[in-house]
């Protein structure tokens, strides 16, 4: 019998499979929540911490491995993807997306729950993370994508998001400009340290006080940058 206390957030757009799941879950002691949007889904995760999720790729407002890239800017719940896409493309597309496991639809109820059970011990030890993070007068609401600096929203490109929050995740230590590059701009960047210099120039402008004398976003010379956690 499962753990009564795991919760399983399931984010699928066919009602049909859905109810499948949740009275599936039910009767061998889960708690399910249901979502039938991406964004239903990043509020159930951020609102209810669920143990395990459950997704499929099809959604009709995002794709499901882009929701995937989105959950694991700060959480880091388990993900199984159920989906019909079989080719082997798409499960690697998923996992490196930040997928734990990916099932084919049609499958068994008895692999399903293998599999959840097996997550389950894998996101036993770790914590799940904050969405809301807050550094002195910034904030960053990393499940609705925000950032605010002294209450006011910031709007940052996409670019400047994905290097903040990649140094939010990493707060406190050094990320160097070869790994900042590759999250923000993917691999074929990573030569083009010259990239980062510019944006973070821009970030700084936004975010500091004062621009010239950073209080958050400090450089650490010849490596990269280091997001100052106070």
């Amino acid at each position: 019998m499962s753990d009564p206390a795991a919760t399983v957030l399931v984010i699928e757009d066919e009602l049909q499979m859905r109810r499948f799941l949740t009275t599936s879950l039910a009767a061998h002691d889960y708690r399910a929540v249901e979502a039938m949007t991406a964004r239903e889904g990043l509020n159930q995760a951020a609102g209810r911490n669920p143990d395990v999720i459950l997704l499929d790729l099809g959604l009709p407002d995002l794709d499901g491995i882009e929701l995937t890239r989105r959950l694991r800017e700060w959480s880091r719940t388990p993900i199984i993807v159920i989906s019909a896409r079989g080719r082997e493309q798409d499960k690697i597309a998923a996992l490196d997306a930040g997928a734990d496991d990916y099932l084919t639809k049609p499958f068994g109820l008895g692999e399903l729950l293998a599999r959840l059970r097996a997550a389950l011990r894998r996101g036993a030890s770790p914590d799940h993370g904050d969405s809301v993070v807050a550094f002195g007068d910034l904030k960053v609401d990393l499940a609705a994508r925000l950032v605010f600096r002294r209450g006011a929203e910031v709007h940052l490109t996409p670019i400047e998001y994905k290097l903040f929050t990649t140094l939010v995740r990493h707060a406190g230590k050094v990320v160097t400009h070869r790994q900042l590059l590759k999250e923000a701009w993917g691999p074929n960047a990573v030569e083009h340290a010259h990239y980062v210099r510019v944006y973070m120039t821009q970030l700084r402008h936004k975010l500091e006080e004062d621009p010239s004398r950073p209080r958050y976003l400090l450089t650490e010379s010849g490596v990269g940058y280091r997001l100052k956690a106070e």
